[in-house]
């Protein structure tokens, strides 16, 4: 190959999308993996959003136990990329590992909507028991089918910022604008008489602030990350009952996952079952925090008894769970091995 030749094809090859450059293009070199995922970066190993910190955590304690054979950069803030293309990355290749609200994907895959349905899981306990229940096994064994790999099972605990006043029982819904973040949380709010938004976590700030939004249900921990309590002047608590628990897991690409080593692969697994236990501390301490925070800044918090949890679970039943059923067979089963946990 001739001088001018090698450098028209290095000048065209400099001008080609990181995104169009294939399966590796988000790995730095061959022993780099990057953690995508939408929330603050923490201030340190100790402080901050816990969902930030866990994927440090696992990224140090991978490298130490494969003696530095890998390494992690992680990526908050959407900083890597927008967060509704993570998942569909990560099932290509295109990106390495991500820790993202599963539910975000219902649209690319029906049955993850699962992941966020409206009082399916009432407690950590419940949500604890799906990882080595049926449900979880079927959820896991779909997922690997679509090409992505469950590390960290991750359930997390939610409630309600609202502006102008409570959104506690079903009755007071009615009139708001609510986000409740996803397709089947937005059913049985619309059943109670709201109107829904579709947008991430990230985004809820801007859509209070500016008035677009009367209420939101997301984790507790995006409720203290993201600030909300100065948008907000309510808070219904997720601390004892709540109809809103998101799966939020740490996720591998397939593709990427199954290119390492053996022993790579192992360690991988292995850091993920450790961070499970302080994936449920972190949610468990916000859950209590988040009352504390609004109450500092002079909100309003309610927290839900068994009545109204009840109140919500009827209308879910009734719409949501049974539209969810509808989408397939593998909904359908998937929703009934769940149900056998309650």
């Amino acid at each position: 190959m001739n001088l001018n030749r090698r450098r028209l094809l290095a000048g065209a090859a400099a001008g080609i999308p990181l995104a169009c450059l294939g399966p590796r293009a988000f790995a730095q070199s061959a022993g780099t993996l990057k953690i995508s995922h939408q929330f603050p970066g923490a201030a340190s190993m100790d402080q901050g959003d816990f969902r930030d910190r866990l994927c440090r955590k696992f990224g140090a304690e991978v490298e130490k136990r494969t003696q530095g054979a890998l390494k992690f950069e992680v990526y908050p803030n959407s900083s890597l990329m927008k967060v509704n293309t993570q998942f569909a990355s990560l099932r290509r290749g295109a990106l390495d590992m991500s820790l993202v609200p599963i539910s975000y994907s219902g649209g690319e895959v029906a049955e993850v909507n699962i992941g966020l349905m409206p009082a399916l899981v009432p407690s950590y306990e419940v949500g604890s028991a799906w990882k080595t229940a049926e449900v979880g096994k079927m959820l896991s064994q779909l997922l690997a089918e679509k090409g992505i790999i469950i590390v960290s099972w991750i359930w997390q605990a939610g409630g309600v910022a609202a502006r102008s006043k409570a959104l506690v029982t079903p009755d007071d819904a009615k009139g708001m604008k609510v986000r409740g973040g996803s397709r089947e949380m937005d059913m049985m709010l619309k059943d109670a008489g709201a109107s829904v938004l579709t947008l991430p976590s990230n985004e809820i700030y801007a859509a209070m602030q500016t008035g677009a939004m009367d209420a939101a249900m997301t984790s507790s921990t995006s409720l203290i990350s993201f600030r909300l309590e100065e948008v907000s002047k309510f808070l219904t608590s997720g601390r004892g009952k709540s109809y809103w628990f998101m799966l939020e897991p740490l996720l591998i690409s397939k593709p990427v996952f199954d290119k390492l080593p053996k022993p790579q692969q192992d360690a991988i697994m292995a850091v993920g079952v450790d961070m499970e236990k302080f994936a449920l501390q972190g949610a468990q301490a916000d859950d209590q925090d988040v009352s504390q925070v609004y109450v500092k800044a002079g909100a309003k918090v309610f927290d839900l008894d068994d009545a109204t949890l009840k109140k919500w679970q009827v209308i879910a039943r009734g719409n949501a769970w049974k539209d969810y059923a509808s989408k397939s067979e593998s909904c359908a089963k998937l929703l009934a091995a769940a149900e056998k946990l309650l």
